[in-house]
């Protein structure tokens, strides 16, 4: 029985990302659900990047969060202003679902693991962004939306280039 119970959960949890990953391969989000998605983003990178200019043991890591602070706090006001305009609602605080599920967890964690859980969270939410910011840079009804996902999507690329560059520095320290 615990033996079937411990396969049924470790069967739902490897689930979860294949579904989260079929609703964003889909078609498009409306312009609402864009904005909801992309203020979503920005406040908890933002609140991450915070975080870990204070905590994280790693310059480089510091360093990195404070680009991250300034390119989320700007892409907020931009998306902020878009909407406005479309007139559509930005988020104006972190969710509870993201709050639990993205800001909880790193409240607990110290030292280089968080270094290294900061930096992988961050590549996940970057290359997830992309393929969102993509499609709608494509497909988002209002022209203004279409335009601010098209200039974000270079930022988000250097912000995920730059993450990638960490996690295969840190990676090669550990192992040299």
């Amino acid at each position: 029985m615990k033996h079937t119970l411990t396969l049924l959960c470790c069967f739902s949890l490897c689930s979860i990302p294949g579904l989260a990953q079929k609703k964003s391969s889909g078609s498009p989000m409306s312009d609402q659900q864009f904005v909801n998605f992309a203020g979503q983003t920005d406040m908890v990178d933002a609140n991450l990047a915070q975080l870990a200019r204070t905590v994280a043991p790693s310059q480089p890591i510091r360093d990195y969060a404070q680009k991250l602070v300034t390119d989320q706090t700007d892409d907020f006001q931009a998306l902020s202003k878009i909407a406005r305009q479309s007139r559509l609602h930005v988020p104006s605080a972190i969710d509870k679902d993201h709050d639990r599920t993205m800001i909880d967890p790193f409240q607990r964690v110290k030292g280089a693991t968080f270094d290294r859980r900061f930096v992988r969270e961050m590549i996940e939410e970057d290359t997830r962004a992309i393929e969102i910011y993509k499609k709608e840079s494509a497909h988002a009804q209002t022209p203004a939306l279409r335009s601010y996902a098209a200039e974000a999507l270079p930022i988000l690329r250097g912000d995920l280039s730059e993450a990638m560059k960490i996690e295969m520095t840190e990676t090669a320290t550990k192992k040299g």
